[in-house]
């Protein structure tokens, strides 16, 4: 593989970044820290009581953020950890935790 190769790589990296912080109403970082944050709950009640507790700690907006969630398979907190992470847990570097 040429150096011209990981060029494009990066950007094509960078673009996704860019698109994706332009398009969900959190941060990467901001979800990496959510991915963990819900990660460390011991129960789902099925309701995003815990991701709206979240929104509001972060001064995130909890509607918008929900909307988000749900387009990409979140219906309450476990499922974030479960789809939302499968689509973008490499992307934001956080991977669950081996059990």
């Amino acid at each position: 593989m040429s150096g011209s190769d990981d060029g494009i790589k990066g950007q094509i990296a960078e673009a996704d970044c860019i698109a994706f912080e332009n398009a969900a109403p959190l941060s990467l970082q901001q979800l990496r820290d959510l991915f963990s944050y819900l990660n460390s709950k011991t129960q789902c009640n099925h309701t995003f009581s815990d991701t709206r507790s979240f929104a509001k700690q972060h001064r995130i907006d909890a509607a918008q953020l929900l909307l988000w969630l749900n387009e990409h398979g979140a219906h309450c907190d476990c499922e974030v950890i479960y789809n939302v992470y499968d689509e973008f847990g490499e992307r934001v570097g956080w991977h669950l935790p081996e059990t």
